[in-house]
């Protein structure tokens, strides 16, 4: 996608943009699906789909969107912003995008790398001592009981373990080891805590392996978001500002929604007869952590003007954010043949990547494509291949998110035409 084709892409139906707004934005779109080689009808089939799973009660409303070619393919806002609410969804509903704020931290690290602040081959101790002192648990029986066993690590861990998931970290909620215990009675990532807290609070907690041996979804963002205030003297969010969303003007992105927007934050909402809801964090709460893995909140557009900068090689309307051949680097797959990443996807600098096509892989696509998904159900990806990209906003319960990002990808997929 050329930055002359994506000059203007931030336009759709009229009527779901705030005249505010829609004074700024520039005019051009492509007339219908078919434009741009997208399927009209496969895109009337993921609206009826994505109607039916509102009127299951999976998530209260959605934004979905589909761009190819250079231009805007197609938009759809259904539902209403929250179950409680009587007013609909709208294009610029806030968001809790949490685990899409990754890709935002791991660009932002690999500037510092840019600058020659840092390389990705450095121990992460180097800039965060209290890392460098981590030991590995190993779970064995003492007197009848679990314990652990504390040894060091074969190497250190360096900002491309961070950066990759391959730094011995985990979460604490994704297991039930001694480890993942030790996680949960340390607080980590706990919201009333800063990120040099957090990271002190992580470092005393065992490695769950050896960094390097292998993938593992973790808090390694986060601690990258410290790294980022280490080496730039700023916060977290003051860093992103400079760095990404003003010059993007990704206008609506923060770990806060301030007082005047409140009233366009998506809030999810209990199935029928369902399970409790999942918690999500407050959106006014006043937290301290401003989490580089999970903790941002946005719209479509603004996630979209991030996306177009990656589908162009790092660079939105004149602002580049990111060097080509750094995003080539951070977009190829930095796993390998390391266990944990499931058939046909491995793992790039902050992004998945599709490495194969068929064998066990469960979703269609293209090899080379990237992105990543949210707790609540968001999910984006770039297709280079395909000069495609595609963004879905829900605010959904975790026992449904999965199903929904994957329906959403898939029929996006068979709408590509030619």
């Amino acid at each position: 996608m050329s930055i002359k084709s994506l000059a203007s892409v931030l336009v759709l139906s009229l009527a779901l943009v705030p005249a505010a707004v829609r004074a700024e934005m520039p005019a051009q779109m492509a007339g219908k699906p078919e434009d741009v080689g997208l399927s009209s009808t496969q895109l009337k089939r993921l609206e009826a789909a994505t109607k039916k799973n509102i009127d299951d009660g999976l998530m209260p409303g959605a934004v979905m969107l589909v761009a190819r070619r250079g231009k805007i393919a197609w938009v759809s806002v259904q539902g209403k912003r929250a179950p409680d609410a009587d007013d609909a969804m709208k294009f610029d509903s806030i968001f809790r995008i949490y685990s899409m704020t990754k890709p935002i931290t791991s660009l932002v690290l690999m500037q510092l790398v840019e600058e020659g602040r840092l390389q990705v081959y450095d121990p992460v101790a180097k800039y965060l001592p209290e890392i460098g002192k981590m030991k590995v648990g190993t779970e064995a029986t003492v007197d009848g009981r679990p314990a652990l066993r504390l040894s060091d690590p074969e190497r250190a861990m360096t900002v491309q373990d961070l950066l990759r998931h391959t730094a011995g970290l985990t979460y604490g909620n994704r297991g039930t080891s001694l480890v993942h215990k030790a996680y949960i009675d340390a607080k980590v990532g706990d919201r009333t805590a800063t990120n040099e807290e957090m990271v002190k609070r992580l470092a005393g907690t065992p490695l769950l392996f050896g960094p390097g041996e292998r993938w593992e979804y973790s808090v390694a963002v986060d601690v990258q978001g410290r790294l980022i205030e280490v080496l730039t003297g700023k916060t977290l969010m003051e860093a992103f500002n400079e760095r990404v969303f003003q010059p993007l003007g990704m206008v609506d992105t923060a770990f806060q929604v301030p007082a005047g927007k409140l009233a366009r934050a998506a809030q999810p909402g209990q199935k029928p007869n369902g399970p409790p809801m999942t918690p999500r964090f407050k959106v006014d709460d006043g937290a301290k952590y401003e989490s580089g893995g999970g903790g941002l909140l946005g719209t479509t557009e603004d996630y979209l003007r991030f996306s177009l900068a990656l589908a162009n090689g790092g660079a939105f309307q004149g602002k580049r954010i990111i060097g080509r051949k750094t995003l080539e680097f951070m977009t190829a797959d930095h796993v390998g043949n390391r266990p944990g990443r499931p058939d046909g996807f491995g793992f790039g600098l902050g992004f998945e990547v599709h490495t194969k096509l068929g064998g066990d892989s469960a979703l269609m696509g293209s090899v080379g494509e990237y992105g990543w998904s949210g707790a609540a159900g968001t999910t984006f990806w770039v297709d280079p291949k395909e000069q495609l990209l595609g963004i879905y906003m829900v605010q959904a319960n975790a026992e449904d998110t999965r199903f929904l990002r994957n329906q959403f990808r898939s029929m996006v997929q068979a709408a590509i035409a030619d």
